[in-house]
């Protein structure tokens, strides 16, 4: 069922809104990140290669102690690949220099608009 035109609407000022008053929530849940780190990619991709040959080793040569060894490389390795860069992480946020006080008004004002709105419509369904 599509939306009416004033639940786009509503729905257009909610999401302005959203990224207005709370621009480090729209940065986390975007899941955009920075530019990437390619010496963190490149170190950990050269780690998992390493903890894979020294796990090949461990199982060569019958020793499990080198092939846990090998195993914690390539898993470090694989986790420098997979998390975020540094250069992300110090990137300012959009947002983040507001004052709480300013950024809170405009929420309860929000929000309170769209109380009103929610009980003016629910007045106007029961007069049908």
């Amino acid at each position: 069922m599509p939306l009416s035109e004033q639940e786009q609407r509503l729905l257009e000022e909610m999401e302005r809104s959203l990224y207005q008053n709370d621009a480090d929530f729209v940065a986390t849940v975007s899941g955009r990140r920075g530019r990437p780190n390619y010496t963190q990619i490149v170190l950990g991709s050269l780690l998992a290669i390493a903890g894979v040959a020294t796990l090949v080793a461990g199982v060569i040569v019958q020793l499990p102690i080198v092939g846990v060894v090998g195993f914690a490389l390539m898993l470090g390795g694989v986790l420098l690949v997979l998390s975020p860069g540094r250069a992300s992480a110090d990137e300012p946020r959009p947002g983040s220099t507001s004052r709480p006080a300013a950024a809170s008004k405009p929420r309860s004002s929000f929000m309170d608009t769209i109380n009103e709105r929610w009980e003016r419509r629910q007045d106007g369904d029961q007069g049908r």
